[in-house]
């Protein structure tokens, strides 16, 4: 969804309703400007996918998942490849 989005510095995404989503593969790689990340509020309940979310995010230094339901989850390899330099 915002993969490449590089000159993305910040995003709101208190109101997206997350709930019938079932990957996120790639939603946020290579999002190199964005510093902070708040998905707190992430419906993840049936999401089976994350395969290189967070990739290559370099310059991302807040992230929170403190909500995260992981239990569908089935792929999840390289997620945070490159996260927090």
């Amino acid at each position: 969804m915002f993969y490449k989005c590089s000159s993305l510095t910040s995003l709101d995404l208190r109101n997206f309703d997350t709930s019938n989503v079932d990957n996120m593969q790639i939603m946020f790689k290579e999002c190199r400007s964005l510093t902070s990340l708040d998905l707190s509020n992430f419906d993840t309940s049936n999401v089976g996918r994350m395969i290189g979310m967070f990739s290559n995010c370099i310059s991302l230094t807040s992230l929170n998942i403190m909500n995260f339901d992981t239990s569908s989850v089935s792929d999840i390899i390289v997620c945070f490849v490159v996260v927090f330099h």
